[in-house]
């Protein structure tokens, strides 16, 4: 079974009992900079292209991680169907029609944090931000706003994918995808 349609069901599973507002958050983990793993919370795009897709700033501190090693993992937590799922893979930009289709989805607000701040920098304060947030919204009232040109998304294209079922007696049950001459193999793995 090609593990992507796995997933795809879990996940539709997950949102139908699920009533939280964000069901497609996901921690994505890269190599940092300074050697060490970093880790946060983003939003699942779609599954597109036998990838998962992310998107966001290129030049916040992910995006520089992920340009210097192409690998990435995604974490999803489900807590309704009691489910995990683990993804490691390797990494590859969207193109930048994809970039622009996925920034029109983004409501207005969001648009506008996106256009006008650079994610990770340093800010003088709270006030100072939300200040120059409400000028920047008045400045773009009607207008339309396009996507940045720092703005775009990555294809995290999975080698491995552990799915794992949370059981009450503790007998979990977890199953490891991986990707081996281009053919998918299943290995069941103890709790």
């Amino acid at each position: 079974m090609n593990p992507l349609l796995l997933f795809e069901k879990w996940f539709s599973e997950e949102k139908k009992l699920n009533k939280l507002k964000l069901p497609a958050a996901c921690c994505l983990s890269t190599n940092g900079l300074d050697a060490y793993p970093n880790s946060r919370f983003v939003s699942l795009k779609e599954i597109a292209n036998e990838s998962f897709v992310i998107t966001g700033p290129l030049n916040s501190r992910k995006g520089r991680e992920i340009e210097n090693s192409s690998k990435a993992a995604l974490s999803f937590w489900w807590p309704s169907t009691e489910r995990q799922v683990r993804i490691q893979g390797d990494v590859s930009k969207i193109s930048n029609s994809d970039a622009k289709i996925y920034f029109k989805q983004r409501n207005r607000d969001s648009k506008i944090v996106s256009a006008i701040f650079e994610q990770g920098k340093e800010i003088q304060s709270i006030a100072h931000l939300q200040k120059h947030f409400e000028q920047q919204k008045r400045e773009y009232d009607l207008e339309e706003i396009k996507c940045p040109k720092n703005w775009s998304g990555i294809h995290i294209k999975p080698i491995r994918i552990e799915f794992m079922e949370f059981k009450k007696s503790r007998l979990h049950e977890r199953k490891l995808y991986e990707q081996i001459n281009n053919e998918w193999e299943i290995t069941i793995l103890q709790p």
